[in-house]
């Protein structure tokens, strides 16, 4: 049975394939950091503000995120059982995308659970613990 656990946030994907020896791997996303920064050019109450398009940001920043997870299910098409984990926003929105564009991988998930940033060796040790306790 293939297993595969996903550790992942905006800025990549840690993705470890238990049934092979070297079956981790780093993906990097392309998904750009905005940092939006509001203002004023003047120090007068009211003056000009300047203007800040959020919804175009929020656009494109969707876009490179459906790319990036694209990047993601190439490397997981075969998987019997899928665990999720990562920050709430990136891994609840990845389980998102495989719901309504890939079901079938959708239907591998077998679980999603929040964690915080991880070091390589602890996103091994977290997989490889769940799937060790999931069966």
């Amino acid at each position: 049975m293939k297993n595969i656990g996903i550790w992942m946030d905006k800025r990549q994907a840690f993705i470890l394939d238990t049934t092979k020896e070297n079956g981790f791997l780093t993906l990097m996303s392309e998904v750009d950091d905005f940092h939006i920064q509001g203002g004023s050019g003047t120090k007068l109450k009211g003056g000009p503000q300047d203007v800040v398009h959020d919804s175009k940001y929020l656009a494109y920043e969707n876009q490179q995120l459906k790319t990036y997870f694209k990047k993601i299910t190439e490397h997981i098409k075969d998987v019997d059982q899928l665990a999720l984990f990562g920050p709430a926003e990136a891994v609840k929105k990845f389980r998102k995308e495989l719901s309504e564009q890939y079901k079938t991988l959708s239907s591998k998930v077998v679980t999603l659970q929040v964690a915080d940033s991880m070091t390589e060796n602890q996103v091994k040790a977290l997989i490889l613990d769940f799937f060790k306790s999931y069966h």
